[in-house]
């Protein structure tokens, strides 16, 4: 009854230590559109105009009540048809109990997978960490997280971590693919062997994860839920980052691939899957790198990426998450004129951001 609450050290992100930016920093086209969402393009927000409108007796073939029903139906039309679209798509969500869920995270040391891995720890989720990197005991017991040496890109260490898995915490029915490497060259700089290393990591280890862990989601009677990881970038690809951003492309192939045989297993539709293509996120992977404009493409924050992800599959649903704005829309690009994609390519100097940067992450 006396034991002191532990005390758990904080270290501040490294963008705490330097000056505040101005306020119109913060102002984003994100920003904006989350504003917008809550207040006139939302459709209780719509309808509360309609019923202020009559309270002040408003005639109803008065134009501005005429204009205020068309929104207001307008958007309850958009949100029906959405809701429709999404359960066609995904289904049903499935119920979630943390207490009965076994969460397999890769690359969950650093970064985002680190940041998903220690919220889930803290609510005493059973959560196993595969990793390349090393924890110690002392500091795995202090997150609450399981952690296994492992490379996700070797097939035979993923079969004999997931056994010890089982063992230790019971059968997966939650993975999140997170491992990614990058190198910062160009394609005739690149090594075979680099190469080879981009690919093992970023792509195959789904490839192994998914024959490991999902066979026991498909025999759950709760299913399951996995999370594929890519990049807004496997829509653009970039100077120096081919290797990179051919990995995350192959990805998006994977996911659809995954979904259409989910749709065709007897027990499939018990398996959500979400799909992560974000944008930059402020971690190491991508430190330095400038954005072209704060205000159309800013940083993403690691915890608003690992909040959505965590929102989504606490709420047992399937679906797709891409942060910023821009990155929903960015498919766009790939069927406008050639002239006019150069020239937006040319204005967002996606093409010159990697070769100041000097960058190489594991």
């Amino acid at each position: 009854m006396n034991a002191k609450p532990k005390q758990l050290s904080t270290r501040l992100p490294k963008s705490f230590d330097g000056p505040d930016e101005p306020w119109h920093y913060y102002l984003t086209i994100d920003l904006v559109s989350k504003v917008l969402g809550y207040t006139i393009l939302h459709p209780w927000v719509a309808w509360v105009l309609v019923l202020c409108l009559r309270a002040q007796a408003t005639p109803w073939a008065r134009p501005e009540m005429c204009i205020a029903i068309a929104w207001a139906f307008l958007m309850s039309l958009i949100s029906i048809f959405t809701a429709i679209s999404n359960r066609i798509a995904y289904g049903t969500a499935r119920e979630v109990d943390l207490s009965e869920e076994v969460i397999v995270i890769t690359g969950g040391v650093e970064g985002l997978g680190a940041l998903i891995a220690e919220v889930y720890g803290m609510r005493n989720a059973n959560v196993a960490v595969l990793d390349t990197k090393k924890v110690d005991d002392e500091e795995a017991e202090e997150k609450g997280v399981l952690y296994y040496q492992c490379d996700v890109g070797d097939a035979e260490q993923v079969e004999a971590v997931a056994k010890e898995i089982i063992e230790d915490l019971g059968p997966p029915t939650i993975l999140i693919n997170n491992a990614g490497i990058v190198y910062n060259k160009s394609i005739l700089e690149t090594t075979a062997q680099e190469a080879e290393r981009i690919f093992r990591t970023n792509t195959l280890s789904h490839f192994h994860t998914l024959r490991t862990f999902l066979p026991h989601m498909l025999s759950s009677p709760h299913g399951g839920t996995v999370v594929t990881i890519s990049s807004v970038l496997a829509h653009l690809g970039a100077t120096n980052l081919s290797t990179y951003t051919a990995s995350k492309a192959a990805l998006l192939a994977l996911h659809s691939s995954l979904r259409a045989e989910l749709s065709q297993h007897p027990n499939g539709d018990a398996v959500k899957t979400i799909l992560v293509t974000p944008g930059q996120i402020s971690t190491k992977m991508f430190a330095g790198v400038k954005t072209p404009s704060n205000f159309l493409a800013p940083v993403v924050a690691s915890v608003d990426v690992a909040r959505e992800i965590i929102g989504m599959v606490e709420g047992g649903r399937g679906g797709e998450i891409a942060v910023p704005l821009y990155s929903r829309w960015v498919q766009i690009l790939g069927v406008l004129p050639v002239g006019v994609q150069t020239v937006i390519r040319r204005w967002s100097g996606i093409d010159r951001a990697m070769k100041s940067v000097g960058m190489k992450h594991e």
